[in-house]
């Protein structure tokens, strides 16, 4: 996984001359590891309102997985952690 700094290190202003803001590129980084890019505004608007710990344990939890569609089990695994029901998960 890529840290934030190594994002911004990698920006190209005259290629990703869209990406304006921290959260947009990590939003990008979400959809790329997702393989969800044609939702790739869902996960910058998650990147900006979301805290980045929940969102780092739910990549990490879809990462681990095998599944076919990781989006839906990315915002499935988001909202059990937003609830409270995962124990192992639970955001303190």
């Amino acid at each position: 996984m890529k840290s934030i700094g190594d994002i911004l290190k990698s920006f190209d202003p005259l290629k990703d001359k869209y990406i304006s803001r921290e959260f947009q590129g990590y939003g990008i980084y979400l959809a790329e590891q997702l393989d969800d890019t044609k939702h790739k505004s869902l996960y910058i608007k998650l990147a900006k309102t979301v805290h980045r710990s929940v969102l780092e344990k739910t990549l990490s939890y879809v990462s681990d997985s095998n599944a076919k569609n990781k989006g839906a089990l990315f915002m499935w695994k988001l909202s059990q952690l937003k609830a409270g029901k995962d124990e192992k998960l639970k955001i303190k």
